[in-house]
């Protein structure tokens, strides 16, 4: 049977949910002022810079078939365009267009904790961290 946690795992786990929380809430409220869902509205911050579908179904963490439904509804509000990848054409990057550009924007002043969460952190703290979530995660 497995012990319960003690008051500190409890208190570590009540962190990281406070954290989610507040991530959470600062996108909903940033993605719906632009009338999108979280996930447009992260998709679109993904496209600042033309990428491969690919890219943004990591950063998404989602099925590339998925972020196609997600980018059509980006692409039928004119934020978003497809576009030929100059180095294969076989690839269609996906790219903000300027109405794009200017409500991506928008969300980065809206969400300044969930677009840069660690920003308090030094490199050598956040390079500690991943390694503590990365032990975590691998058991």
């Amino acid at each position: 049977m497995p012990t319960p946690p003690d008051e500190l795992t409890r208190e570590v786990v009540g962190l990281f949910a406070a954290i989610n929380r507040r991530y959470l809430q600062e996108s909903e409220t940033a993605a719906a002022a632009h009338e999108l869902t979280p996930l447009q509205a992260k998709a679109l911050l993904a496209t600042e810079t033309p990428v491969p579908m690919r890219r943004i179904a990591d950063r998404l963490h989602a099925e590339p078939s998925n972020v196609t439904a997600i980018i059509d509804r980006l692409a039928a509000r004119g934020l978003v365009e497809r576009q030929a990848d100059p180095a294969d054409r076989r690839v269609k990057l996906v790219a903000a267009t300027e109405a794009g550009r200017t409500v991506a924007a928008d969300l980065r002043t809206r969400m300044p904790f969930a677009d840069a969460p660690l920003d308090r952190l030094s490199t050598e703290q956040r390079e500690s961290l991943r390694e503590l979530l990365q032990l975590i995660v691998e058991t």
